[in-house]
């Protein structure tokens, strides 16, 4: 993995600190052109990795990559699923049944239909998981996409609900079908690697808050600093700055001393801030290698 990671809650008004920034944010970036503008500064920044959400506007992003893909050589996604609103929104509108039927992948809708019809009728979650896996990989289809992450909002719920298995099921097909490898984002990450392990996911990517006040670090960053310090996993960190509370020169150098540290993954939306970032990244990765 790069030690730089492009993150996209820019885009989408994702701002855990403010809400007027949040605003400000979501209103720039109606335009899909003003989100490649920025991905072009990450880009010209060394940046060749963009982790982003399944949220629809990112198919517009797909297709520009995959249109202009001369331009960008080595560049690639981290999908992130599910985008939970979007979910969350057509399960209000369409229902359960509804949903799933919506997202079904277009292409074997027939087998598509029976397979996760068998599923339903099983009380079984390993089809129509795997079928909303393969509705939401559909606007990746021709670009890079090496690693593939679930979704905090969904890793963490069936953590909660003890549905170990889920975590199995969604490895094992990010392997086989599109042969990259499974990660994970969580605010949890002590309790993720537990079950992780429990359900032979071995070595497994996390991504999850790593920051030097425990901003959104659910057990504490004591745990934290422990757990980095004695299990078997490669952490992505997000939310080093934790939302601006902390200096980013303190913040980053902070996070690099700690160990195993795989990447770093940052939103920005200004090329100075972008610039900024990436080369105290840089820096600090430089010096923990030495």
């Amino acid at each position: 993995m790069d030690k730089v990671l492009f993150g996209d809650n820019q885009f989408f008004g994702v701002n855990h600190m403010s809400e007027e920034k949040a605003r400000a944010q979501s209103m720039r970036f109606r335009d899909t052109q003003a989100m490649i503008e920025v991905l072009d500064m990450a880009y010209e920044a060394g940046i060749r990795t963009f982790m982003c959400t399944t949220h629809d506007r990112i198919s517009e992003v797909c297709d520009y990559f995959r249109k202009h893909a001369d331009s960008y050589p080595g560049f690639k996604f981290y999908p992130g699923m599910p985008y939970a609103h979007k979910y969350a929104n057509a399960v209000t509108d369409h229902g359960i049944a509804g949903t799933i039927k919506r997202f079904l992948p277009d292409d074997g809708l027939f087998d598509a239909v029976v397979r996760g019809g068998s599923a339903v009728a099983k009380k079984e979650i390993d089809g129509i998981a795997t079928l909303l896996i393969d509705a939401e990989m559909k606007m990746f289809a021709g670009l890079s996409t090496p690693v593939i992450f679930l979704q905090n909002v969904v890793t963490d719920f069936l953590l909660g609900l003890g549905m170990k298995d889920a975590f199995r099921i969604f490895a094992d097909h990010i392997k086989t079908k599109y042969n990259a490898e499974p990660g994970f984002f969580s605010m949890n990450m002590p309790r993720l690697l537990d079950v992780l392990e429990e359900v032979g996911v071995e070595n497994p990517i996390v991504c999850t808050n790593i920051n030097k006040i425990g901003f959104r670090m659910s057990g504490g960053i004591d745990l934290y600093q422990e757990t980095l310090a004695h299990r078997q996993f490669r952490p992505i960190a997000m939310s080093v700055l934790a939302s601006g509370a902390i200096p980013p020169r303190e913040a980053i150098e902070y996070v690099c001393k700690l160990p195993k540290l795989q990447s770093i993954v940052f939103g920005a939306s200004g090329r100075g801030n972008i610039r900024q970032t990436k080369a105290l990244i840089d820096e600090f990765m430089a010096a923990r290698q030495e």
